[in-house]
């Protein structure tokens, strides 16, 4: 009977050792992304299109803001950048399943965000405007009341459609993404989206895929830009460390120019 109790101890002694040890991985693991990262020699990046964040030119090759400042950042990181396009509602999980390692796009900061996700330093500014056919701005430039108003879920436009009284007595839905909602408009069978500044200052009017389109700018509340990395990432320090050196050697000015952003950088 002793010797039974002795060899149980000892196996659940071992238990114990094993449960230990992978929690203590689990937690290096969690402590590690950048090693992670640096690991699979790549920083998967979660996005969707948006001019002139992220989109395609006219040679088929992915560009924009993000896209560029996402790749002068893996550059210094000793990774190289993988874009993956991704559905914005579903960007957390994407984020927890690993299948991106960062949402970098456009992603407007709050309390909610910074609680389930870690957040870089801002570095953009942004905030909501109307989109609407060219004909209908006298109608709905001070009051959308009946009209019908789209803004992709899960975004910034979508909180303001559903919290700020100007939109009460609207028809809102939301779609799939920022550019669902203008073709929405385009297409007629939505009146007025609700969008980010930066992408409208690219996206719509002469010269644009949607030259029939403008935009209202209501001064609603500014918000800021980050990149999201999973809760308590190491990565995030790293990252903010080298959109300071960015900064300072003029790089990250060097980009916003060139896609007519400089404006809006919250350091110069």
């Amino acid at each position: 009977m002793k010797k039974f109790l002795a060899i149980a101890a000892a196996a659940a002694m071992l238990i114990a050792a094993a449960g230990c040890s992978q929690t203590a991985n689990e937690t290096e693991g969690t402590a590690s992304d950048l090693a992670y990262v640096k690991d699979n020699g790549m920083l998967k990046i979660g996005y969707t299109v948006i001019n002139p964040l992220n989109y395609t030119d006219d040679n088929g090759e992915l560009t924009g803001f993000e896209t560029d400042f996402a790749a002068a950042v893996c550059e210094k990181l000793g990774v190289e950048p993988e874009f993956h396009e991704i559905d914005w509602n579903s960007k957390e999980m994407e984020l927890e399943a690993k299948t991106i390692d960062c949402i970098w796009n456009g992603l407007t900061i709050d309390e909610d965000r910074k609680a389930a996700m870690s957040i870089t330093t801002p570095y953009l500014e942004n905030r909501q405007v109307l989109i609407m056919r060219a004909e209908d701005e006298a109608k709905y430039t001070d009051s959308v009341d009946g009209a019908n108003v789209v803004a992709e879920a899960s975004s910034a436009g979508d909180e303001l459609a559903v919290s700020d009284e100007f939109f009460a007595n609207a028809n809102y839905t939301d779609v799939q993404s920022q550019a669902t909602a203008l073709m929405e408009v385009a297409a007629g069978t939505a009146d007025v989206a609700v969008i980010d500044y930066v992408m409208a200052t690219g996206s719509v009017g002469e010269g644009t895929d949607f030259d029939k389109l403008t935009f209202v700018d209501k001064d609603f509340e500014s918000e800021q830009y980050g990149i999201a990395f999973r809760k308590g990432s190491d990565i995030t320090d790293e990252v903010n460390s080298i959109i300071t050196e960015l900064v300072n050697d003029g790089t990250l000015k060097e980009i916003a120019d060139k896609y007519e952003l400089t404006p809006l950088l919250i350091a110069e």
